[in-house]
């Protein structure tokens, strides 16, 4: 990526203005362009966020810009579809939005106190039940499509803003043991055959209080199961290269051979 220009106010909205423009020319003129509906772009939007999502993780700043970019096209096409349909346009959107920043940052623009990142999140959840369209329920703002990891901290960090939570975070342990204790309970029954179902649920109870116990300790579990995942993948394929060198295959190799390639990748 090139070195980093400033620019002005005044810049970054021409070059804003200019996507609009190439957007409403390709709209018009471009048949792939001018096919496309909510649902028909909804699959690509799904990619293009976990893309960028992909780049953020690798702090790989020249992808990030470029997802963005894509990100940000996406935006503004289902505006400009919002438009077609006479519903709403961009400027309805950001001004949307600007009142709903406004809104819930009166600690900002209001006469409210909060100084710490949880005093604003507890100040957002009580506005939020305030708020004319807004969710009825305490729970009721967590979508029902996120990712059962990112869903589920979701969840813990909302009933933690009306104060259902633990009094002493490391009290969590006790029930992170619970649920193991639990889950080898449910493995071992008498007859030996567990059943599915119930290891399941105890497997799920156990995945919510790691997670709980993760955000406790101030660690985003979606973030801390990545990096495992990205240092397994590099292990494992340090496995593979060098099981490729010694000319094997996996089914050639014994699991003692594997583990010791394994440690090799470790160091």
């Amino acid at each position: 990526m090139n070195k980093y220009t400033h620019h002005t106010r005044e810049q970054k909205l021409q070059a804003f203005s200019e996507v609009l423009d190439v957007l409403d020319t390709l709209r018009e003129k471009c048949p792939w362009d001018r096919k496309q509906t909510n649902q028909s772009l909804r699959p690509n939007t799904i990619e293009e966020v976990y893309e960028l999502c992909d780049a953020l993780a690798a702090e790989d700043n020249a992808n990030i810009c470029k997802e963005l970019g894509d990100v940000l096209l996406h935006v503004a096409f289902y505006a400009k579809i919002g438009e077609e349909k006479e519903e709403f346009d961009l400027a309805d959107v950001c001004n949307r939005l600007t009142e709903k920043l406004i809104f819930r940052h009166p600690h900002i623009y209001g006469n409210v106190q909060a100084e710490t990142p949880d005093q604003v999140s507890q100040n957002w959840e009580k506005i939020k039940q305030k708020e004319k369209e807004g969710n009825r329920s305490v729970l009721g703002g967590v979508p029902s499509a996120l990712p059962a990891l990112i869903k589920a901290k979701r969840i813990q960090e909302k009933a933690r803003n009306v104060g259902f939570d633990w009094e002493k975070r490391e009290d969590v342990w006790q029930k992170v043991k619970e649920e193991v204790s639990e889950v080898e309970t449910e493995l071992s029954t008498q007859e030996g055959v567990a059943d599915k179902d119930a290891v399941e649920a105890e497997i799920g109870d156990l995945l919510f209080a790691v997670i709980n116990a993760a955000r406790l300790y101030g660690v985003d579990p979606e973030n801390a199961l990545e990096r495992t995942n990205r240092k397994f993948i590099k292990r494992f394929n340090h496995i593979e290269s060098r099981l490729k060198e010694m000319g094997k295959a996996f089914d050639e190799v014994s699991l003692d051979e594997m583990e010791k390639l394994w440690e090799e990748a470790k160091k």
